[in-house]
């Protein structure tokens, strides 16, 4: 069973650990996360729909009563080893260290500052932030596969093979169902004509620094709807991202730019970037999202660094690498 609750690329990044799992241990895979984050799981479908348990955040009282189903659901599932994906969070460490599995995975803090989070992990990984956090993550399951005891975990050389991704490639009745949706935002669509250009100016609630400013979006929108008359910018995101969508749109003041919030759901991302020409998004979501399919990503990083988070997939990051980058973040 693996564990991480908030960060839904990392649903992508932890697929190549899932699959060696599976493959090198012959594991049956369950996943924990939270109830907002568990359609990230559905875009590579790694893990069935009946090994995914979901916890609840509304408030304190629904996620103290989720964790107690959770307590039993992993007895009754009979789980008997667990992968903490966290690096930070006190609360996934309590979850796998009363989960009842016999085996549990971590990173451990050994001598490393804010990785501590408690005595309860059976294999202890040590973390190493010169090494993308995919292959951290397969180190985790090596800690499994290990003949002996290490002290730390995982004394292997992971290669950048070990870390592709597969690719989803949608039906042409995807595809064309997908042209329906953009021609209802945008009357004047032609699937022939146009070429898709896709925005996502949004970032985790958690983590708003990670967003590019408005003004900028604002000045690229400009350009691209400038530059070529068949270019169609769609603007993505939740629902709830909406109203800066809409505000976006009325500052760069073209036809073409097009607020497509809410729109479509998660699981149909890979639909639309599969028809799309290119893509500009901030270190978020749809960075990783778009890993599994052929879609040219630029990624922008802002506290964060791409040598660790960057994307799997057709994506070049655009780093400023300050000598103060990257900010360390905690959860």
């Amino acid at each position: 069973m693996f564990i991480e609750l908030s960060e839904m690329g990392s649903t992508i990044l932890a697929n190549p650990a899932m699959e060696r799992a599976n493959r090198q241990l012959q594991a049956e895979i369950y996943f924990v996360i939270f109830n907002k984050n568990k359609a990230s799981l559905q875009l590579l479908n790694t893990v069935t729909e009946e090994h995914i348990f979901t916890l609840r955040e509304n408030n304190l009282l629904v996620l103290l009563i989720d964790t107690a189903k959770f307590l039993y659901w992993t007895r009754k599932k009979h789980i008997d080893t667990v992968i903490d994906l966290e690096l930070f969070s006190r609360f996934t460490a309590l979850l796998t260290g009363l989960s009842g599995a016999e085996r549990r995975v971590g990173f451990y803090s050994f001598h490393n500052e804010g990785l501590y989070r408690g005595e309860l992990l059976t294999h202890r990984v040590s973390y190493n932030p010169h090494m993308h956090i995919a292959k951290n993550f397969i180190a985790l399951v090596y800690a499994l596969e290990a003949k002996v005891e290490e002290i730390p975990y995982s004394k292997i050389h992971i290669p950048d093979k070990d870390i592709i991704l597969p690719t989803v490639h949608p039906t042409l009745q995807e595809q064309k169902r997908m042209q329906g949706i953009i021609s209802n935002r945008f009357q004047d669509y032609d699937p022939e004509y146009h070429k898709i250009v896709l925005i996502n100016p949004n970032a985790s609630g958690l983590l708003p620094q990670r967003r590019w400013m408005p003004e900028r979006y604002q000045e690229l929108a400009e350009r691209i709807v400038d530059q070529r008359k068949n270019l169609l910018i769609l603007i993505t995101g939740a629902s709830s991202e909406s109203e800066g969508a809409e505000l976006l749109c009325r500052r760069v003041r073209h036809h073409r730019c097009v607020n497509f919030t809410g729109a479509v759901t998660l699981v149909e991302l890979p639909v639309l970037y599969s028809i799309a020409l290119l893509m500009v998004t901030n270190d978020s979501g749809p960075g990783h999202f778009s890993a599994i399919t052929e879609l040219p990503t630029f990624v922008l990083f802002g506290p964060e660094t791409p040598a660790l988070y960057g994307s799997l997939g057709h994506s070049t990051p655009i780093y400023a690498g300050l000598a103060c980058s990257p900010l360390r973040q905690r959860s």
